[in-house]
């Protein structure tokens, strides 16, 4: 049994440990890119290797769980907007708060790592994957609730487009690879809006 655990799971200073460690593979993702090895990790925490070990034994589980929270952490942020306090938000709320991710340049470049990554490493892939399967599944009920006519296949498509635009923006509204105008805004959010609601008045 792992000293971190206990028979009813991780103990309060094992999972404050595991994420210190998780802390310091993200700066490492956010810095450098794809030199993320075990042996980074426990050097920018500045832990024995057998130490990071005991918590990650591969670079795929260090790479899992950082993507796992990563992850996680963004989805849980959608669902919130998606659905605060238990109400339906509305569509031009939600795309205020999911374009305003676009402002947060460590955020973005976090995701921009890990897209690259995730061009040729399967376990980066599948977690991304996934995720943006549980993004559009959020999308999906704001298209349905705006356009109940839609069949599933119509509501999933446009769903899937809206993370597609959504995603793809960031990297031109951030800088990295263009810059945005209130003209570009403009158009954005009315494409966006067309996508979730069949028209550009939410």
């Amino acid at each position: 049994m792992s000293a971190a655990t206990t028979g009813a799971g991780p103990t309060a200073k094992g999972l404050r440990r595991r994420n210190e460690l998780l802390d310091a593979a993200e700066r490492l993702l956010s810095a450098t890119g794809e030199a993320l090895t075990l042996r980074a990790v426990a050097d920018e925490a500045g832990v024995r290797l057998g130490h990071l070990q005991h918590y990650f034994p591969t670079r795929a589980d260090l790479l899992a769980a950082l993507l796992d929270r990563v992850l996680t952490t963004s989805l849980e942020r959608i669902a919130e907007r998606t659905e605060p306090a238990g109400e339906a938000a509305a569509p031009a709320v939600v795309l205020d708060s999911v374009l305003g991710d676009h402002d947060e340049p460590s955020l973005v470049s976090l995701f921009t790592k890990v897209w690259s990554m995730a061009a040729h490493d399967e376990p980066a892939a599948e977690a991304l994957r996934s995720f943006y399967a549980d993004y559009a599944g959020h999308v999906i009920a704001i298209v349905r609730r705006h356009l109940p006519e839609l069949d599933e296949a119509e509501a999933r498509a446009r769903a899937e487009v809206f993370v597609m635009v959504v995603e793809g923006a960031a990297i031109f509204r951030s800088g990295i690879a263009g810059r945005r105008t209130p003209r570009t805004d403009d158009v954005l959010r009315r494409t966006l809006l067309t996508l979730l609601t069949g028209t550009t008045v939410s």
